[in-house]
């Protein structure tokens, strides 16, 4: 990234240009802990330094992720509020007739739960909803469609993950969450990069420069492949396409 400041201050009117389109206030987004979240909230932050609203959502989590999120919401002095999701995903999970072993079935129904959540304080206040997902995610379907995927505006959504992190470090994120391991927090121990199979690093480098060892250029291709309908608007059938 050749000026950071310059690109950050381009998001910031970004933002503002895209609320005052939408006749709506200011913004509201998930705060995870993570990097990623906690650039869209610096971001936001400096956009509408009086209307802007962090949702930590723990539904099941890490008590750490948790600790992190309210890090960076006394750091950037965020207006934040908690919603434990954790007894309505349970009572959730029990109204289903069908059991399975399929973790990431139940384990995405969490970030559908904050989608619901940030939509409904999102409607109370006024706001849009920012999300907090970036180029390296799109790009493989690292995202839970209408669960983070869900959102108004994708401030980061143009910038692959050491875009982000360096972002982070001009915004003056604590180094302790942009260094820690990138999680969706969707079970115990799981990580972004174990559950892709490639770290970011060999993933942004394909991005950016069409570079990667054989073998994973393939699993990114195919990861790409697979993922396509996240990233489109429903289909929708048309007398012209029958």
């Amino acid at each position: 990234m050749k000026n950071v400041e310059q690109v950050c201050d381009e998001v910031v009117k970004w933002l503002r240009s895209k609320v005052e389109q939408a006749n709506k206030k200011g913004l509201i987004f998930g705060l995870s802990g993570g990097v990623d979240s906690s650039v869209v909230a610096a971001l936001s932050k400096r956009a509408f330094p009086e209307n802007t609203l962090g949702l930590i959502m723990p539904c099941h989590s890490n008590k750490e992720d948790e600790k992190y999120a309210h890090l960076i919401a006394e750091k950037l002095n965020i207006n934040v509020k908690t919603v434990d999701l954790s007894s309505v995903y349970d009572e959730f999970i029990s109204k289903m007739d069908s059991k399975t072993d399929n973790n990431l079935a139940q384990a995405n129904v969490k970030p559908r739960l904050r989608m619901i959540t940030l939509y409904y304080f999102a409607q109370l206040n006024n706001y849009l909803v920012a999300g907090s997902g970036n180029k390296s995610e799109a790009t493989v379907g690292y995202f839970t469609k209408y669960g983070d995927g869900g959102v108004d505006i994708a401030p980061i959504g143009s910038f692959v993950k050491r875009e982000v992190r360096e972002m982070a470090r001009f915004l003056e994120v604590p180094e302790v969450i942009i260094a820690k391991p990138p999680t969706a927090g969707l079970w115990e121990n799981q990580t972004d990069e174990k559950e892709m199979g490639f770290s970011y690093d060999i993933l942004d480098d394909y991005i950016l420069y069409g570079k990667a060892p054989e073998n994973f250029k393939n699993r990114i291709d195919e990861m790409n492949k697979k993922s396509e309908h996240k990233r489109k608007n429903p289909e929708v059938f048309t007398l012209d396409n029958k």
